[in-house]
C-alpha cells in the first residue's frame, strides 16, 4: 500500500481520471443521507416512473450506494462532457419541425456513451486497484445507482428543476459514470443549487412533464414515449411531440447555463451526417436488418424497429 495520505489519494486519482479524458471529477461520501432515498419513494407512489418497472423492482437497492453494495465507502462521480459543437446544424433543436425530417437528441448522434465512458472507468477503476489495492465497483448506467444525487453530492453540479444534473462549467451536457471504492476518501463540497427563481426548463417542455419544480412525469415525457414507452402513445401527447423520434433536448437546452458550455472534444460524440435530421422515409423504409446496420454502435439501436417507426411516422404526420 503506498504511504500518502487519504487527500494525497484523492488528488492523485483525480489527476490520472484527467489524464483518462474525464473532464469533471468529483468524490462524495457513500452515505449521502435519506433524501434521495425518500424522493424515490415519493416518485414510485406517484406512477411518474410510468411502465418503468425496473426502478421499482430494485428501488431497494438504488435508495443508497451503500444498500447497493455494503463495502463502498467512497462514490467517485465522473462526468464526460458531450456538448454540441458551434455549428448551427449541429444545435440541439436544430431540425425541430422540418417537413419530412426527424430530430434526434444530440447525446445519441454518435457513438454509444455507455461504450465510451465504460472503457475509460474500466481504466481508471483498473488503475486504482494496482495502485491501491482496494475494492471497487464501475457503473455507467448499469446498476440501480441514482448517479444524478450523487454527481451533486460530488461537487459536479446540482439537479435543476428538470431533475437532470446542470454543471456552471459545462451547463446540461454531462454524461456520468461512477466508481465505487472500498476505501474512505475526503469528499469534495456537494454541489450548491443555483436555478433560483428560473423555470426555463419547465415552461420550455412540450408535453407539460415538469409539471412542478424538480419532479418528471415520465408518463408525459418526450424521452421516455420515444424510447421506452411500447405501444400506442396519447393523441394529445403525439400532437406535442413535433418530429422528435428519439429523446427531446428542450429542456435541456433552455437552461441559462447553457452559456457557459463548451463545445465536447471527443470524436466519439460527434454527430453522424446523417442522424442530423434523418429523412422520415428512409425510416420507415428500414427492415430489421437494415435497422441494426445503420443504428449499430447507437444507443438508438435499443428502441428496435417497431419503435423506430412508430416514432417517425407520428413525425411525418405532425410536420405535414
Amino acid at each position: 500500500m503506498t504511504a500518502e495520505t487519504p487527500t494525497d489519494i484523492r488528488e492523485t486519482i483525480r489527476k490520472r481520471a484527467v489524464e483518462l479524458g474525464f473532464d469533471a471529477i468529483g468524490f462524495a461520501p457513500a452515505d449521502i443521507g435519506p433524501g434521495p432515498g425518500k424522493n424515490l419513494a415519493a416518485y414510485l407512489s406517484q406512477n411518474r416512473h410510468a411502465s418503468m418497472g425496473w426502478m421499482a423492482d430494485r428501488a431497494q437497492e438504488r435508495k443508497s450506494p451503500q444498500a447497493l453494495w455494503a463495502g463502498v465507502r467512497t462514490v467517485i462521480s465522473l462526468g464526460l462532457n458531450y456538448g454540441p459543437p458551434e455549428n448551427e446544424h449541429a444545435q440541439p433543436n436544430a431540425s425541430l419541425g422540418l417537413a419530412g425530417r426527424g430530430t434526434i437528441s444530440i447525446y445519441a448522434r454518435g457513438r454509444d456513451y455507455h461504450d465510451v465512458m465504460k472503457k475509460r472507468l474500466k481504466q481508471l477503476g483498473r488503475w486504482i486497484g494496482e495502485t491501491y489495492g482496494c475494492e471497487l465497483k464501475v457503473f455507467v448506467d448499469t446498476a440501480p445507482v441514482m448517479e444524478k444525487p450523487l454527481a451533486q453530492a460530488a461537487g459536479l453540479g446540482w439537479q435543476g428543476k428538470h431533475s437532470n444534473l446542470v454543471s456552471r462549467e459545462f451547463g446540461s451536457w454531462l454524461f456520468l459514470g461512477e466508481v465505487f471504492l472500498s476505501i474512505e476518501l475526503p469528499p469534495d463540497e456537494a454541489g450548491l443549487d443555483h436555478c433560483g427563481e428560473c423555470t426555463a426548463c419547465m415552461d420550455a417542455c412540450p408535453t407539460g412533464a415538469l409539471d412542478a419544480p424538480y419532479q418528471i412525469d415520465a408518463n408525459k415525457c418526450i424521452s421516455y414515449l420515444t424510447i421506452e414507452h411500447k405501444g400506442d402513445i396519447d393523441p394529445v401527447l403525439k400532437a406535442n411531440m413535433g418530429n422528435r423520434i428519439y429523446g427531446c433536448d428542450d429542456c435541456l437546452n433552455a437552461c441559462p447555463f447553457n452559456k457557459f458550455a463548451k463545445p465536447h472534444t471527443e470524436p466519439k460524440f460527434d454527430a453522424r451526417a446523417e442522424l442530423l435530421a434523418p429523412r422520415l422515409d428512409d425510416l420507415l423504409a428500414l427492415d430489421d436488418a437494415r435497422f441494426r446496420e445503420v443504428f449499430s454502435g447507437s444507443p438508438i439501436k435499443r428502441t428496435g424497429l417497431e419503435r423506430m417507426k412508430r416514432n417517425a411516422t407520428i413525425a411525418k404526420h405532425n410536420t405535414v
